[in-house]
């Protein structure tokens, strides 16, 4: 992967515009899962992810090294998911729905597109990590990075990433029985006797 980023970076600095679609392609996908799974909207990830290529392919120039793209497409894309969320506080455009029974429900609704309740549970379990596990889970499934890369990324040793992703999945296997501890509870009360 990192040599056709190579390459395509390299056509594209060398003036064939069609290049980037190469690098679109490739890391569309990973970009927009890893920004969904900041976020918690779609939406608003595919909105960044927009906005992110177009800065990506004007700065293209300045990056120092073609192999290192995604990190340096994800690091864009947070600035310009922070931008995002502040422009849209700023212009008071809530980050909670209100649904028809004027009920708030939260930015994190459920990130599962095809209503799995265990994809729900799993959402929801990586929403509620701790920020310093959240962010290597995401990096790691959903931008698609190795643990090299992420280390790189965070300037902290590869030990300490393969660290904090050990400790990830064990809270995240304790939220899940947790979870599915209270759906079973929540049926057992709810049944007829």
């Amino acid at each position: 992967m990192s040599q056709d980023d190579e390459d395509d970076v390299g056509r594209c600095l060398g003036g064939e515009r069609d290049a980037f679609r190469g690098l679109v392609g490739r890391h569309e996908g990973p970009l927009i899962r890893y920004l969904t799974g900041q976020s918690g909207r779609g939406d608003l990830a595919v909105e960044v992810a927009q906005e992110d290529f177009v800065r990506a392919y004007f700065a293209l120039s300045k990056l120092q090294s073609p192999a290192l793209f995604r990190p340096w497409l994800l690091g864009i894309a947070e600035r310009v998911m922070k931008e995002t969320l502040r422009a849209k506080r700023r212009s008071a455009v809530a980050l909670s729905v209100v649904t028809a029974s004027g009920r708030a429900s939260p930015a994190f609704d459920s990130l599962d597109d095809e209503g799995s309740e265990r994809e729900g549970a799993l959402n929801a379990a990586v929403a509620e990590l701790p920020e310093l596990y959240r962010e290597v889970v995401l990096l790691r499934f959903h931008a698609g990075l190795s643990c090299v890369q992420i280390a790189d990324k965070l300037n902290v040793s590869t030990g300490t990433v393969t660290s904090r992703l050990s400790r990830a999945y064990a809270l995240l296997r304790q939220a899940l029985r947790d979870s599915h501890l209270r759906l079973g509870l929540e049926h057992d009360a709810e049944a007829p006797r």
